[in-house]
């Protein structure tokens, strides 16, 4: 009886294993990875995670505006977490050494020191040794706009016309600004040493690019020289340029063709008032993109100076797994180069500043919400179209819209519904035969054409899918006569050794 139980439970197992294999993409990913094909992890050391970081002084837990004691170590420990969660690249916040309570790497006194709070040139090193046998990139946030005023060099009376006071109004998350000088960058002296501070970290490290702080203050004509000598010394080194303030005017950057991703707060603003709510049309984002018309756009929800986007939606009701979905079907499978700041996967909250920049709560992290990244970044480094590729809006219907993406060979559609109601849209595209079918990546539909010749592609409420065509098999009649052949066997089996027990029972 023992070997019939064993042999019952076998068999059902073999059955299950047995799938029929689909048809898969033969595009390779391109050779020569550009900023496009990243998905970038945005990390404030001192917030992120405690490596080895020695009791000190300027470490307390409970000032917002202190050392909280994370560092470069603590970064290493967790690249392999985040490399399984699909990122690829981390954009480090300024490690300079910094002035007293310079947590957020703002109020640099050294720029060639590290911070002793972060660690050292060694730590520094090994986290980008550790992030290449990862094949992620590592950028560091570069400010070359402002100083500490308590810094030597501003006390260098040699140089005191190398300074001029700030003329920004900060916000809560900025105030960080009555603190700094501003270096006049029109000043040759000040453009020779900022570029040696850039010629130092790219020599003395082997990092794979920079986070332009406040980009939108520099000097155009200095942003020019600056980025275009660093593209002559490393034609592939990425150059992101950010905003010192959501409310920046950012269009005097999209004029500089060495910046590889630039930051839009206009993206930023129509993906926090459409997905925040339902009901709202996905449409209105794509509107906002192509105002710009430039795919440079750097791609975020959140950063260290606005509220949580977690936040923002939670206070709508809406469910993080849910929501975020949709926001990272946008931010992954639209033009641009998405930017996630830390934690958002866990997911934390915060309505602002300080709130917004406390420690990563690795501890408390939602496993659904963590896969949710996780396959959605899977689906994205697949399909390079989903990167590279050209797109257009060929539906949409309320809250619902159905975009193309095509780069080479590869045709890729992405629907997003952001509506509380099922909607479904019928299109007739000049590739969709009835030869064809669409196979959907995130819940496993399969769409064929009706018999008006179109597709029609329907949606659930606060859903989003990727479809892929492949070839109109019909049905694996292999498949199908291999799984009734197995269950006749199964029942033959099982009648043959009923028979045989019974008899040995008499």
């Amino acid at each position: 009886m023992t070997k019939l139980r064993t042999i019952l439970c076998i068999l059902p197992l073999l059955f299950m294993s047995a799938h029929p294999v689909s048809a898969e993409n033969d595009e390779s990913t391109p050779d020569v990875r550009v900023l496009q094909d990243e998905i970038v992890y945005n990390i404030l050391v001192d917030r992120f995670n405690n490596g080895n970081q020695a009791p000190s002084d300027q470490v307390d837990l409970d000032d917002p505006y202190a050392y909280h004691g994370g560092d470069l170590q603590g970064i290493t420990d967790m690249l392999q977490e985040l490399d399984s969660k699909g990122f690829t690249a981390i954009s480090l916040s300024p490690i300079m050494e910094n002035a007293e309570n310079g947590y957020h790497g703002y109020w640099v006194d050294d720029f060639f020191e590290v911070e002793d709070e972060f660690g050292t040139m060694d730590d520094l090193k090994a986290l980008i040794k550790k992030a290449h046998s990862l094949d992620m990139k590592v950028l560091l946030e570069l400010d070359l706009n402002h100083i500490a005023k308590s810094s030597e060099l501003v006390n260098d009376e040699s140089k005191e016309n190398w300074f001029k006071e700030s003329d920004v109004d900060p916000i809560d998350s900025t105030e960080w600004l009555d603190e700094v000088l501003v270096f006049d960058q029109k000043n040759e002296d000040v453009a020779a040493y900022l570029n040696d501070v850039a010629d130092y970290w790219m020599e003395e490290t082997d990092i794979d690019g920079y986070t332009l702080h406040a980009a939108d203050r520099y000097d155009p004509a200095f942003l020019q020289d600056l980025t275009s000598k660093i593209k002559q010394k490393q034609p592939n080194f990425y150059l992101i340029a950010t905003a010192l303030q959501e409310d920046a005017q950012v269009d005097q950057l999209l004029d500089n063709e060495d910046l590889d991703a630039i930051s839009n707060p206009e993206m930023y603003e129509a993906m926090n008032d459409v997905f925040t709510k339902p009901d709202e049309p996905i449409a209105d984002i794509f509107q906002t993109y192509q105002e710009r018309d430039d795919d440079r756009s750097l791609l975020y929800v959140d950063n260290m100076n606005t509220p949580r986007f977690s936040n923002n939606f939670a206070d709508q009701g809406r469910d993080a797994e849910t929501t975020w979905k949709m926001a990272l079907a946008y931010l992954y499978f639209t033009p641009g180069v998405p930017m996630i700041y830390q934690g958002s996967e866990i997911p934390m909250y915060g309505p602002g500043y300080p709130e917004n920049q406390n420690m990563v709560e690795f501890t408390s992290g939602d496993p659904d919400l963590e896969d949710v990244f996780d396959k959605m970044a899977s689906i994205r480094d697949q399909f390079p179209s989903l990167a590279r590729g050209e797109i257009e809006q060929v539906a949409e219907s309320n809250g619902l819209s159905l975009f193309k993406r095509e780069y080479e060979n590869e045709l890729v559609y992405v629907a997003i519904n952001n509506d509380s109601e099922s909607h479904s849209v019928e299109i007739d595209e000049e590739e969709l035969t009835n030869e064809v079918q669409l196979r959907g990546l995130l819940h496993d539909d399969t769409i064929r054409q009706n018999k008006d010749g179109k597709f029609l592609i329907s949606m659930e409420r606060e859903s989003s899918e990727v479809f892929v065509i492949r070839d109109d098999t019909g049905f694996n009649w292999g498949f199908i006569a291999f799984v009734v052949g197995l269950l006749s066997l199964f029942v033959v089996f099982v009648i043959v050794m009923s028979i045989k027990q019974k008899k040995r029972e008499k």
